[in-house]
């Protein structure tokens, strides 16, 4: 399956002509990391650098997720029947520094205060 995985990792890398640190970079992992992925020699990749991966390539992370082995036919099939795979958010995997972190708190308290206010 590692194998089959590191196949569709560099198939699309390569498909969309991406260097593998125009991939790594942006999933937070490092281009000989991705190397490895692509060459199916990492033993059990985490599920959050396949968020990560998938978002930068635009793949579907349940396929990814699959791939590694960590969904059986069941849970395969239960996703499918929902008609929403899991994805990941747009910015998942964004480095943000303290002040960032603290803005987007405010930013979530300002949305969650508009929405409670009742319309006089």
């Amino acid at each position: 399956m590692l194998a089959e995985l590191g196949k569709e990792l560099a198939r699309t890398r390569q498909s969309k002509g991406l260097s593998l640190e125009a991939v790594a970079g942006p999933a937070g992992i490092s281009a000989p990391y991705l190397l490895k992925l692509e060459r199916g020699v990492v033993g059990s990749p985490s599920p959050r650098v396949l968020a990560r991966v998938a978002t930068v390539l635009g793949v579907a992370y349940i396929r990814l997720l699959e791939l590694a082995g960590y969904l059986d036919e069941l849970q395969l099939v239960e996703a499918r029947m929902r008609g929403s795979s899991p994805r990941t958010h747009p910015l998942a995997g964004q480095q943000l520094t303290r002040e960032e972190w603290g803005a987007v708190g405010d930013f979530i308290k300002q949305l969650i205060a508009q929405r409670n206010q009742i319309p006089s």
